[in-house]
């Protein structure tokens, strides 16, 4: 019986942090966009990154046989 002095605070103090860890998701908007995550890998992305210079460093097959 003693131990119920502990579980209920302790169940009570538990269900405020899960109650204020949902409010704080729903506020930053991670549950605003259900729908696009399962579908964006599936869309191509043909754009090159605007870091990746496509004439830098270009590997050719005789570059590969000269070693």
């Amino acid at each position: 019986m003693e131990i119920l002095y502990l579980l209920i605070p302790l169940s009570v103090v538990l269900a405020l942090l899960a109650g204020g860890a949902f409010l704080w998701m729903s506020r930053s908007g991670q549950f605003d966009d259900l729908d696009s995550p399962d579908r964006r890998i599936l869309m191509d992305d043909d754009r090159p990154h605007p870091d990746v210079d496509p004439d830098q460093n270009q590997a050719t097959s005789s570059d590969l046989g000269s070693k």
